[in-house]
C-alpha cells in the first residue's frame, strides 16, 4: 500500500466517524455521491485523489468535495486504565 493509499484510508475512516457523530452534516451529502476528501497543505495527495475520483466516478454520479479544515493528532480514548501484573 502506498503512502497516499494509507493516508486516504486513515482520512476516510476519520471522515466516516465524523459523519456518524454529525448526522446533520452527513445528511447534506446526496445519496450515492462520490466523496472526495481534500487535505490542507497536501497538494500532491489532493491531486492524486482527484485523478482517482475522475477514473472511478460513475456517469451522472454527484460528487462532493470535502475540504478537511484540519486534523488533530489521534489520541487514545482509553481513560483511567488499571494494571494487574501477574507473576511469571
Amino acid at each position: 500500500m502506498t503512502w497516499f493509499e494509507e493516508l486516504n484510508a486513515e482520512v476516510g475512516a476519520e471522515f466516516d466517524r465524523y459523519a456518524v457523530e454529525h448526522p446533520a452534516f452527513a445528511a447534506k451529502i446526496p445519496r450515492g455521491a462520490q466523496v472526495v476528501l481534500q487535505l490542507p497543505n497536501q497538494a500532491r495527495f489532493n491531486a492524486w485523489l482527484r485523478r482517482l475520483a475522475r477514473k472511478q466516478r460513475q456517469c451522472g454520479q454527484p460528487r462532493v468535495i470535502v475540504d478537511i479544515g484540519r486534523l488533530v493528532p489521534a489520541r487514545s480514548r482509553i481513560r483511567a486504565p488499571k494494571l494487574r501484573i501477574e507473576a511469571a
